[in-house]
């Protein structure tokens, strides 16, 4: 895949449609940049103006830790084998201190050591929720418990959201920075 080409088609800025330069100004206003995966959303830009509210809702403006919201993206990144999304995420849960080996272990389709109630809470919502049918009670009962209902259904929202984004960089063979 190293040497197959990346498939995002790039607008440059002087052809972006009217519509297409609000939505590329707002983001770059909000983010300081264009980040990937609206360079692939863009070509739709109510799309890309949509993704952008739900995207800083949930990892800004939600109920849930920052740490809660890294390891769910961690966890969607490596179901989709989305290396590029996993990369950067994972990055950003060492720093909050997540242990190598939990991430390792996510990446390898095991279960984490997770200490914290809530963490586990999320990482076990996950599984259930990326597995066909609805789940065990117990599992569910306890994410609501410890998340709030508000909680369960922002992770729910991440698991969407984050695989749209690992899919669209996996498809559009983005590489992973160094």
């Amino acid at each position: 895949m190293a040497d197959e080409p990346v498939r995002i088609l790039e607008i440059p800025e002087d052809k972006l449609t009217a519509e297409q330069k609000k939505v590329f100004d707002d983001l770059v206003a909000g983010r300081g940049r264009l980040l990937t995966p609206y360079k692939i959303w863009i070509h739709s830009p109510r799309l890309a103006a949509a993704m952008e509210t739900i995207g800083t809702f949930l990892n800004k403006k939600g109920s849930l830790t920052e740490r809660e919201v890294e390891l769910t993206i961690v966890i969607i990144a490596s179901h989709w084998q989305g290396a590029y999304v996993q990369a950067a995420h994972v990055k950003r849960c060492l720093e909050l201190g997540y242990p190598r080996a939990a991430m390792d272990s996510i990446k390898a389709g095991g279960t984490p050591d997770l200490p914290d109630p809530r963490e586990k809470a999320v990482y076990d919502l996950c599984r259930i929720a990326m597995a066909p049918g609805g789940g065990p009670d117990e599992i569910y009962d306890r994410a609501a418990t410890l998340l709030g209902r508000d909680g369960l259904a922002e992770v729910l929202a991440l698991l969407g959201y984050y695989s749209a984004v690992a899919m669209a960089m996996k498809l559009h063979r983005v590489p992973v920075p160094a």
